[in-house]
């Protein structure tokens, strides 16, 4: 109830105007945010799930867990990932969907605020092996919009439905749109498990 009334706050006075083609999370799903090319992403990603009542877990790199941030990004939904050891964070997830919790685990797959060359195929692993739709959020400052796009059904043809995260994204710039990375995963022609 707080969040959400913090979330309406937000939009209500945000430059950004909100859209939301999805549904509310009424099974689990995994959330792009993307593109990832600012820290204020984080901000604007709280405020569309807060304001959609969407429960929400994100990875963070384990560094931002620990000392007194800590207690807050664990409280934000946050799960650590140390990087040197990622393949932890699936078993993880797959546990928590398991007991029962439905969520939304919003991922960046850009994995860096900069430009990059690809994505990282993590996302993809994680929604194939846990058997989760992929939500599309977006940032788009030329247009001042963000919010949820289409829920999409992983086919398990990489090449396929990267297309169609592509087609979406298209002209999406994100906050920093010179630091926006192309929808592509370096192994696209690869099977699922070669990701």
């Amino acid at each position: 109830m707080i969040r959400h009334a913090l979330a309406s706050i937000y939009w209500r006075f945000s430059r950004y105007t909100l859209i939301r083609e999805s549904p509310a999370v009424d099974r689990p799903r995994l959330l792009i945010g993307a593109p990832h090319t600012s820290n204020w992403d984080f901000v604007i990603m709280l405020a569309i799930t807060w304001d959609a009542r969407i429960p929400v877990r994100w990875l963070g790199k384990h560094t931002l867990f620990t000392g007194w941030r800590g207690p807050i990004m664990r409280g934000l939904g946050g799960i650590a990932v140390d990087r040197r050891d990622p393949s932890r964070v699936v078993e993880e997830v797959l546990e928590r969907l398991r007991s029962g919790e439905t969520f939304a685990l919003v991922v960046t797959p850009e994995g860096t605020r900069g430009a990059g060359d690809y994505w990282k195929s993590g996302f993809y692993r994680i929604a194939q092996q846990a058997g989760l739709p992929l939500t599309l959020g977006f940032v788009d400052r030329p247009t001042m919009t963000t919010g949820l796009g289409p829920t999409l059904e992983l086919t398990g043809d990489v090449a396929a439905d990267m297309d169609r995260i592509r087609a979406f994204y298209a002209d999406k710039a994100g906050m920093v749109p010179e630091f926006r990375t192309e929808p592509r995963l370096r192994n696209e022609d690869a099977a699922p498990e070669e990701l």
